[in-house]
């Protein structure tokens, strides 16, 4: 078992790899045989993931599962090495319960269903190797391998909003996300090429993130150095994290989307925008994160109340959902502002909660525009009547986002709360009036859009088959084990979030 363990992770970026590459030799016209292989490379994927994160030894805490192979020599010295700590063990979970949930539900694709099972293999590849490799150039490597395939997946077999006078073409969010996450990605870039040659002045250059963290600590970083250079990764990640007011690709790119995308977008994609201020700007630069984390917190209050505010306004269900995880994400960003432990380990699990929160919330939309081709919450009332199991699903995760107890949502929000209390005691009453704006607007989307006299249009309409129901289940189902259980997510996310933290003086 432990010769497995020293390779399990090669084996979970391998399986996508291999899948999307596999596929593209099958035929166009075995649609069947497409789907099936898909779906067992995303069972597979899970599994391993899951293996990962049981196996992973909260006690013992740092990188496990950890190997290298040495890729380039002198002067670069970069190596494929990977490892994950408490904080990357639960994000690898996640992403492994987000693609198979959205394979599923992607079964009925059938306009160029391979190609878009092929990107949608590559994309989940690279997040799982962003959350998976301890050097910063393959970081980025995976970081773009991860952001870039969603230019053709939305693109392509997305789809264009049209209210009237309000158009928004898939094509036109498909650039703009681009756009927007290759601007940060050229912050982040830059923040990598200072940090090596810092390292390489020092006489010694490396792409390591412990080595950079040891250095950071003997003080081959200057805090001139730190404060200079931090900024690139807390705004270049940022901008995938929703970070206010560089969101404004997040929701257009959210509700362009085909339902697996959206899924994948919200749920794993922007939480590599917080994870990547977490593993190199936080544990690499902690005198710049401490000097600038008073912005970062300020910022994420207005993503919070904006957001919340903004999702109040929208009739369009999924653009509701956009600005709501614009909402969430900046709970994530004020928790790591904190600095704390309560805090930080809050975030990590909203992380988490958001990520499987949201992939609820985009299939049960995207099982709900099949049937009636509209998302417009001004058209779609009453339909509980016909499609009681989805409405159930929805309010689950409706619920869960407003942070009720006995759901994950209230146990992440809780904590940062707390956190941010000990930090800010008005800052975090801002943030407690964004959770009340919250439950309004989605107590009233509740009403509107699924209760009430149902129009006698939707007569027809017919609930989620039983693959539907079973993938939307399993991923409730968990919302619901997190909120009643957490200490399994906790005593991991407690054992990296103390290693991080270690750094910072109290």
């Amino acid at each position: 078992m432990d010769n497995f363990n020293q390779i399990a992770l090669i084996f979970i970026l391998a399986v996508p790899l291999f899948t999307g590459g596999a596929l593209i030799f099958f035929p166009r016209n075995k649609i069947g045989a497409i789907r099936t292989f898909a779906l067992a490379g995303s069972l597979l994927t899970f599994l391993l993931s899951f293996y990962v994160f049981v196996m992973y030894d909260y006690h013992e805490g740092g990188y496990q599962f950890v190997g290298s192979i040495i890729w380039l020599m002198d002067p670069l010295n970069i190596q494929f090495s990977f490892g994950i700590d408490g904080i990357s063990a639960p994000m690898i979970l996640l992403t492994g319960i987000v693609m198979l949930a959205g394979t599923m539900m992607s079964w009925n694709i059938e306009y160029r269903s391979k190609d878009f099972f092929v990107l949608f293999m590559f994309l989940v590849a690279g997040v799982l190797g962003t959350f998976s490799v301890t050097d910063i150039f393959f970081l980025f490597f995976f970081y773009e391998l991860a952001v870039l395939p969603m230019f053709p997946l939305i693109a392509v077999w997305g789809s264009t909003t049209d209210f009237g006078s309000f158009l928004r073409t898939k094509e036109y969010s498909a650039m703009k996300l681009t756009l927007y996450l290759v601007a940060g990605s050229v912050l982040v870039w830059i923040g990598i090429i200072a940090l090596f040659i810092e390292t390489t002045n020092a006489g010694a250059g490396t792409f390591s993130i412990e080595t950079l963290s040891q250095m950071s600590e003997d003080g081959v970083f200057s805090r001139k150095f730190q404060l200079i250079f931090f900024p690139f990764f807390m705004i270049g990640f940022g901008v995938l994290a929703g970070l206010w007011p560089f969101h404004t690709w997040s929701p257009d790119g959210h509700v362009a989307a085909p339902t697996a995308v959206s899924m994948i977008h919200a749920g794993v994609l922007m939480k590599l925008g917080a994870y990547g201020i977490i593993r190199i700007g936080m544990t690499v630069l902690p005198e710049g994160a401490s000097g600038w984390m008073p912005l970062l917190i300020g910022l994420g209050t207005v993503n919070v109340l904006y957001g919340a505010i903004s999702a109040m306004g929208q009739r369009d269900l999924k653009y509701v959902i956009g600005y709501s995880s614009v909402s969430h994400m900046g709970l994530v960003l004020m928790g790591l502002a904190t600095l704390n432990p309560i805090g930080v380990t809050g975030a990590v699990l909203q992380m988490f909660s958001h990520g499987i929160m949201t992939a609820l919330f985009f299939a049960v939309v995207g099982m709900i525009y099949e049937r009636t081709h509209t998302r417009d919450i001004t058209i779609l009332g009453g339909i509980a009547h016909r499609m009681p199991f989805t409405v159930i699903l929805f309010a689950v995760a409706g619920l869960t986002s407003l942070g009720l107890p006995g759901l994950s949502g209230f146990i992440a929000e809780i904590l940062i709360f707390v956190g941010v209390f000990k930090t800010s005691i008005f800052l975090a009453i801002l943030a407690v009036v964004g959770a009340a704006i919250t439950a309004v607007y989605v107590l009233r989307l509740l009403g509107k859009a699924f209760f009430g006299p149902m129009d006698s249009k939707w007569e027809t309409l017919t609930d989620g088959g039983p693959r539907e129901l079973i993938t939307n289940g399993l991923l409730a189902g968990i919302i619901f084990f997190v909120g009643l259980w957490p200490m399994p997510l906790l005593r991991v996310i407690n054992s990296g979030v103390a290693e991080l933290l270690a750094r910072y003086p109290i």
